[in-house]
C-alpha cells in the first residue's frame, strides 16, 4: 500500500513561483515512477510531468515545458514539482500519482495510487 500526500499548494501571483513536494508513504518510492496531473473543475485529469524510477530522465506536458521541473529524492522518499513562470491557466488541483513501471505513463488509468490533490491558484 502506498500513500501519497501533496504539499505546497496555494495562491501565487502570475509570473510567481511554488514548489510542491509529494511525499511518499509505505514502500521505497524508487520501486515507482511518479507523475504530477492537475484538473479543473468540467475538464478531465492533464498530465503534467513524470519522473523515472531513479529520476534518470523526465517528461513533461506541452503546456509546461519549459517552466515546470520534476525531480526526487528517494533518500527522503519526495517528488518535487518546481513551477515556475505561472500562468492563471495553470490554476487546478494537482494531484501526484505513482506508476508501477519503470517509465511513468502518460495517460492516468496506468497510476495505482492517488494523492488527495492541492489546490494552485494563479491571480492574474
Amino acid at each position: 500500500q502506498v500513500q501519497l500526500v501533496e504539499l505546497g499548494g496555494g495562491l501565487v501571483q502570475a509570473g510567481g513561483p511554488l514548489r510542491s513536494p509529494c511525499a511518499v508513504l509505505g514502500p521505497t518510492s524508487s520501486s515507482y515512477a511518479m507523475g504530477w496531473f492537475r484538473q479543473v473543475p468540467g475538464k478531465e485529469r492533464e498530465f503534467v510531468s513524470g519522473i523515472t524510477r531513479t529520476g534518470g530522465n523526465t517528461y513533461y506536458g506541452d503546456s509546461v515545458k519549459g517552466r515546470f521541473t520534476i525531480s526526487r529524492d528517494n533518500t527522503k522518499n519526495t517528488v518535487y514539482l518546481q513551477m515556475n513562470s505561472l500562468k492563471p491557466e495553470d490554476t487546478a488541483v494537482y494531484y501526484c500519482a505513482s506508476d508501477r513501471h519503470i517509465r511513468p505513463s502518460l495517460g492516468q488509468a496506468e497510476y495505482d495510487y492517488w494523492g488527495q490533490g492541492t489546490q494552485v491558484t494563479v491571480s492574474s
